[in-house]
């Protein structure tokens, strides 16, 4: 008896990595929101919120970007004491294999969790909170800095994966001229 070809579905290459992307992102929303509702201890809100907005940052910034989309940046301060911005990407072959679902996750939750913040923001601001406001603008700063961070890194990969492209591309084409010049 034949089988019906199954529907190509392209799973999370990384689903651990995937789960404590979100977590983290979605814990610090969710308690805010939550406490500001249920509890009237804003030391407590301030200090949970923050570190579980602190520990995101460092989830995306040194373990998520690096195995979902293959990017990280990190800051140094040089010998004449300046900062400078390190952005790394992987090179234009490795860059192609990511898997699609886990970049998607990945931006689409880097994005979706600033705009989050940006609208309790508001909320605050309509309440004239500005303790609240200050919890917000924490931790926006910390999705905000990711977002610069692996946007700098993007573009820096979009060029890889061109200059890639362009030299298999170039390869190729040398190999057919080859080919086809002396009958191969």
């Amino acid at each position: 008896m034949d089988q019906l070809p199954q529907a190509v579905s392209e799973n999370y290459a990384n689903p651990k990595t995937c789960f404590f992307h979100v977590l983290f992102k979605a814990a610090a929303l969710a308690f805010y929101i939550l406490s500001t509702l249920f509890v009237n201890n804003f030391v407590i809100i301030f200090v949970i919120t923050v570190l579980l907005a602190a520990l995101d940052f460092w989830v995306v910034k040194n373990v998520s970007g690096r195995i979902l989309v293959g990017l990280r940046w990190w800051n140094e301060i040089n010998d004449q004491g300046e900062s400078v911005w390190k952005f790394e990407c992987l090179d234009g072959d490795s860059l192609a294999r990511m898997n699609k679902k886990d970049s998607w996750l990945f931006w689409w939750t880097l994005y979706l969790t600033a705009a989050a913040w940006i609208i309790l923001g508001i909320f605050s601001l309509i309440k004239l909170q500005a303790d609240y406001l200050l919890v917000v603008g924490v931790c926006l700063s910390l999705s905000i800095a990711n977002i610069v961070g692996f946007t700098k890194c993007n573009k820096d990969a979009k060029k890889n994966i061109q200059d890639w492209t362009r030299n298999a591309l170039l390869s190729e084409g040398v190999r057919s001229r080859l080919q086809s010049a002396f009958g191969v």
